[in-house]
């Protein structure tokens, strides 16, 4: 699996240096012409929480393979650890897989994990019936809150009837599956009891697929609520804890053959806008993501039915959602599709100065760059005008394709 221990790989994107020039120049380094040079044809892997000792024992033994490998160890640390860029051809990844280097063996052993898990990377999505190619078309999530307090849209659906009759609504502007929540996840939000929260979704989301057969998901961290919503017809379960605030979450996702979001947040919506910190948030965020995958898989749910967030705006600053959008295409380490959620969200308001019913323009470009930067699966309020986006987006891409 990519986790070992205390060492995570990480493949850094192809074919653009500026990447690698960042990673560099936060460890303190300056990169070489001929590394910025060679870097669309090289494979570069990041690893995290290398212990020093490792780090200086790998660093001699990788120069014996002279200018086709290169390294930096520094900068990033912690305690007794490091973060290392180990670059190199494809083929030189090959073929140091199979040799013996003592006490080099868990850094081996991630590299070629990372490199396992992206060329197995599922090429699509199974929700219940329904199968998305990831590859050639990103996905509308519509969200439907059926709650009195949400952050966008609290109160506006909370009658079963206003529910279904938006929901229609988004479907027919192009969303592809409904996302219903029925406990408030914004900041400082309090839990609700969990037969309340029951009692707003199940009736919504039975009367959505009985009436048009939508793909629906459920929003919800709780066991006991995702197991009604499965049996009302709901097929992916939307975690904002990414499986970790209830133990029997991942038993019932593979028990019922479900598909599954995992999301990073720090803390929980009570606590998680406080004072949001971190050494490095896209490493950080990785990591989490990682370790939840690895989870999952364990039991027993499948790659392709695993998307993974990284909770834009769930215990993040302003500057912390700008450095994950611009990071996103280092996700794609993970192999996973990738679900990203800028709606309406507050950082958008505080970089545009814009109230929460102001921020369409803000979801619009933070949309575009995330279908260009690799999101399989965008989640918004306002379906009809992203819809539009999106298209246009991938009708570009595929044209500059053919090119």
């Amino acid at each position: 699996m990519l986790i070992r221990d205390t060492l995570l790989a990480r493949l850094l994107p192809q074919g653009d240096s500026s990447h690698i020039t960042h990673e560099l120049t936060r460890m303190g380094c300056q990169a070489p012409e001929a590394v910025l040079a060679a870097s669309d044809q090289r494979v570069v892997y990041k690893l995290l929480d290398v212990p020093f000792s490792t780090a200086r024992l790998f660093l001699t033994w990788w120069q014996q393979y002279g200018p086709e490998a290169w390294n930096y160890c520094t900068g990033g640390a912690t305690g007794d650890t490091c973060e290392l860029l180990v670059g190199g051809s494809a083929a030189l990844f090959n073929r140091v897989r199979g040799e013996q280097a003592p006490g080099l063996q868990p850094i081996v052993a991630a590299l070629d994990a990372a490199r396992r898990l992206q060329a197995q990377a599922p090429w699509s999505l199974a929700l219940g019936t329904h199968v998305y190619d990831v590859q050639q078309r990103t996905a509308l999530m519509g969200i439907l809150n059926v709650t009195p307090d949400s952050f966008s849209d609290g109160g506006l659906y909370l009658q079963p009837a206003q529910a279904l009759k938006h929901a229609e609504t988004m479907l027919t502007a192009g969303a592809d599956l409904i996302d219903v929540g029925g406990q408030s996840s914004r900041p400082g939000a309090a839990p609700i009891p969990a037969a309340l929260e029951q009692a707003r979704v199940v009736p919504v989301i039975r009367d959505l697929v009985q009436r048009s057969g939508a793909v629906v998901s459920i929003d919800t961290y709780r066991a006991s609520v995702a197991a009604a919503a499965l049996d009302a017809g709901a097929v992916l379960v939307n975690d904002i804890s990414a499986m970790t605030f209830d133990a029997q979450m991942a038993p019932l996702i593979a028990r019922r053959g479900a598909a599954v979001v995992l999301m990073h947040m720090q803390g929980t919506p009570q606590t998680m806008q406080r004072t949001p910190s971190y050494r490095h948030v896209l490493d950080e965020v990785y990591r989490f993501l990682a370790e939840r995958l690895h989870c999952a898989m364990q039991h027993g749910i499948p790659r392709h039915k695993i998307l993974l967030d990284p909770g834009f705006g769930f215990g993040k600053t302003v500057q912390h959602n700008l450095a994950l959008l611009h990071g996103l295409e280092q996700f794609a380490a993970l192999g996973q599709p990738l679900l990203v959620g800028t709606s309406r969200k507050s950082f958008l308001g505080h970089l545009l100065q814009r109230h929460v019913g102001d921020r369409l323009e803000g979801t619009l470009a933070t949309v575009m760059y995330a279908v260009l930067h690799g999101a399989a699966m965008v989640r918004v309020h306002d379906v009809a005008p992203v819809a539009q986006t999106v298209r246009l987006v991938e009708a570009l891409k595929q044209s500059g394709s053919h090119v």
